[in-house]
């Protein structure tokens, strides 16, 4: 039963509070840049206003807590612990002689996560358990605003583990229906609801009216409660007032009822007036319950891959038989695995096996390391690969999105103490048909096993959409009279048992000449009979050509747009709408480029030592490496690609700049640099994960960079231009009460500093209030600065 739905029954909808800055603005106090002190130092504020959302029909409160985390709070005189606790007392208070219930809110770090940032996954569990552990006497845990679906992960693992709460998980998305970090819906919607959170939804950025794709979306692919939290409208920067009324907002919010939205409220620029309108426009209206039909699937933040077609399962990163993968193992050798992971993903693989069962080796480790380095470089869903269930645990914690588990198998110990761990993590899980007994040589014993795996899989709740089935392929050469049954246990398992099938197809030639022959052969008859995940060689031209004539003839290629692309040398430009098959391949990248896209370091690294050996080093700035970051800059422009792929090849590129400034320090000359930029996010604002973003992706085009860091006073900015005589600086600002400090900021470096130009970036801020305040640029993400950067530095 859902946790939160306990809380209110026979409740139609479950009403929350609105905006806390926005209130605390009115109360004209000097908060700081850690507001939530105020629990503490002004307690009856915090308390006023929590009072003023009770008053308006709030059934839940939040605490004052949403920074409370010790990076935001450092060097504020108190302790999470003493914060949170406050936090939590206070609205205690507010509440009492209510029946409303608390809200423990928990908002982002505020650092980038691996592989994006420095941040672990494994500090970030910590953080949010010290925020769980400290405000455990709530009634509800909200986590939300969050941008990335990693820190999510984090912060709701901390919350399942460290407490009982019901769990409230909303994230923050775009108008592209994507988060800032590249998160899809979908993805958030099929990770979230597997790690068993008992609502979810969206908050901040976009006002009603742009939410209601959004949670239209998300209601096709959660059974959850939905959870809505918009802005009132935008915001002006000039005066901080938003652009949509309480009314106007509250009939915007109840057009949402028909796709399951459950728990509503407001975020930034609401106040209790609004939440009065919602619960007047909601007088007398049904909760809409969903019930999608969601189909089997897997993802990563950036994609999901749904197992409606035959989709190929690369093989390449499994030890088994491939000795230079053992030795690269054995040796931590992980470019060697990037690699591997690449060239499959070049050739058409959608899914990845994982493996790292090495004898001598510290399996759980490597196997992590392997994890957290592949979605570094790739947004391929990864499936796990190993019978051990610590193993698998551990990758299954780092993975950000939802896997596969390969595998579980019909003996008790294995259904005991694998299954717990896919549901756990809302992974879907390979069963083998195999037990105590070994593999079957009869399909009807097969079909038994999986029959029990499946039993098994949904009396623990997993889905059955979640439970595939490998029937495995008996070697034909040592199994000639039982390979067929093979075949016809995958039609059975596909058509009777209604449940997606695996199969390692390779094995089948196993110990014959020319395997190569059989094994596409068989593919083709797998396919026939039903397969959906063919584990295999994506490198091979016969196995891809064999599922590329299956998609044709099956009528899943529309237009034969796939096939004809691939087989007749002709750009053929499709008007089939979804998503590309496996076999479209990119456009032919040079090495140099097809390393940084996939960051390769060492390889990178490797190949401008060689070019270098020929050609001067500005020679090889401006004419490969400028030109890769560009085009990789319009991809991410186009929505090909978002910030984490942008961060990789920025990453990847430095490596490529060090080779080049090692080689010009060994020869003596002077260093090359296209210029020197400061950057800083400005009085009052401690958010600066889009000001970093913006310094990787700069110092990756070649500018040194002077980070002011967070927090930056006015004249400290104008101070490091004069010394180093700077032409360019960037200011960074999120939030409508820190735009003043912008302001301020560029009015003394027009003063000090005329010939100075200056870029304006943050959420909150429109191009005609940039040009307004003084600013050179109104740059919208990290590509643009680069673009201003070169203007100036030209």
């Amino acid at each position: 039963m859902n946790k939160l739905l306990n809380l209110f029954p026979n409740r139609e909808f479950i009403f929350l509070d609105g905006g806390f800055g926005t209130m605390l603005q009115k109360e004209n106090l000097d908060v700081g840049r850690v507001p939530e002190v105020l629990n503490i130092t002004h307690p009856q504020v915090v308390q006023r206003i929590q009072k003023a959302y009770i008053d308006a029909g709030a059934d839940i409160i939040c605490t004052c807590s949403f920074g409370v985390n010790k990076y935001k709070i450092e060097g504020c005189g108190y302790t999470v612990e003493e914060l949170m606790k406050a936090a939590v007392k206070n609205a205690r208070e507010a509440a009492e002689g209510t029946d409303t219930k608390i809200g423990l809110d928990i908002g982002p770090i505020g650092r980038l996560l691996e592989p994006n940032g420095s941040l672990s996954f494994e500090e970030a569990y910590e953080i949010f358990k010290l925020q769980v552990e400290a405000g455990s006497d709530a009634d509800v845990i909200l986590i939300e605003t969050m941008t990335d679906l990693y820190e999510m992960k984090a912060a709701v693992l901390a919350a399942k583990e460290n407490a009982e709460l019901p769990i409230i998980a909303t994230m923050s998305f775009e108008a592209n229906q994507r988060t800032f970090t590249g998160t899809e819906v979908r993805a958030m919607a099929l990770t979230l609801e597997g790690l068993g959170v008992d609502a979810i939804g969206m908050n901040c950025s976009l006002g009603p009216a742009e939410f209601k794709p959004l949670i239209e979306e998300l209601s096709k692919w959660t059974t959850l409660p939905i959870v809505s939290k918009a802005n009132a409208g935008l915001p002006n920067p000039a005066t901080g007032e938003y652009d949509v009324e309480a009314e106007q907002f509250a009939k915007l919010t109840a057009d949402l009822i028909p796709h399951g939205v459950k728990a509503v409220g407001g975020c930034c620029g609401t106040t209790p007036a609004f939440i009065k309108a919602i619960h007047e426009a909601f007088e007398g209206k049904k909760y809409c319950r969903q019930n999608p039909n969601i189909p089997a699937a897997v993802c990563t933040p950036e994609k999901t891959i749904i197992i409606d077609q035959p989709r190929i399962i690369g093989e390449r990163i499994n030890p088994t038989g491939k000795k230079k993968l053992k030795e690269a193992l054995k040796n931590g050798d992980m470019d060697y695995v990037l690699t591997q992971a690449a060239d499959q993903i070049r050739d058409g693989a959608e899914i990845l096996d994982v493996n790292a069962g090495v004898p001598g080796i510290d399996e759980k480790s490597v196997i992590v390391n392997i994890v957290k380095a592949l979605q570094g470089i790739t947004d391929a869903p990864l499936q796990i690969d190993s019978g051990d269930p610590e193993v698998i645990e551990a990758a299954l914690r780092v993975y950000s999105g939802k896997a596969i588990v390969n595998s579980v198998n019909g003996e008790e110990k294995s259904l005991a103490s694998i299954l717990p761990l896919v549901k756990k993590y809302g992974a879907a899980v390979v069963g083998l048909t195999l037990d105590e007994d070994g593999i079957p040589t009869t399909k009807e014993k097969r079909i038994e096993i999986a029959e029990r795996i499946l039993s098994r899989a949904l009396a623990l709740g997993i889905p059955r959409k979640d439970v595939y089935i490998d029937c495995l392929t008996l070697t034909v050469s040592a199994e000639q009279e039982n390979a067929a049954g093979t075949l016809e246990a995958i039609k059975y398992v596909k058509e009777e048992l209604g449940l997606k099938t695996v199969l390692g197809v390779s094995n089948i030639s196993f110990g014959l000449p020319n395997r190569s022959i059989i094994n596409h052969n068989f593919l083709q008859m797998a396919l026939t009979c039903g397969l959906d995940l063919p584990i295999m060689n994506p490198g091979s031209a016969e196995m891809m050509q064999a599922v590329a004539v299956y998609k044709l003839i099956m009528n899943i290629d529309k237009g034969s747009m796939a096939y004809i692309k691939n087989y007749s040398g002709e750009v053929v430009t499709s008007t089939v709408s979804g998503n590309p098959t496996s076999a479209e391949k990119p456009q032919q990248e040079s090495e140099v480029e097809y390393a940084i896209n996939n960051g390769l370091g060492a390889k990178c690294r490797e190949l401008i030592e060689k070019e270098l050996d020929s050609r001067e080093p500005l020679d090889v700035i401006n004419n490969t490496l400028i030109p890769i970051l560009d085009r990789a800059g319009k991809d991410f422009e186009a929505g090909i690609t978002f910030i984490p792929q942008l961060m990789l090849c920025a990453s990847t590129a430095q490596q490529a700049f060090d080779v080049i400034k090692e080689k010009i320090e060994a020869a003596g000359t002077e260093q090359v640099s296209r210029g020197t930029i400061v950057i800083a996010t400005v009085k009052g604002d401690i958010h600066d994960i889009g000001k970093n973003i913006v310094k990787v992706i700069l110092e990756n085009y070649g500018y040194d960079i002077i980070d002011l860091g967070k927090d930056v006073e006015p004249q400290r900015v104008v101070d490091a231009v004069k010394e180093k005589d700077v032409k360019l600086v960037g200011l960074s600002a999120l939030m409508t009460t820190t735009l003043h400090s912008m302001a301020e900021t560029i009015r003394l470096l027009k003063t000090a500093a005329p010939e100075c130009k200056i870029m304006v970036g943050g959420a909150v801020l429109t191009e005609d209030y940039a040009l307004e305040i003084g600013a050179d640029f109104h740059v919208k993400d990290a590509k643009e600065s680069a673009d201003a950067a070169k203007l100036i530095y030209a």
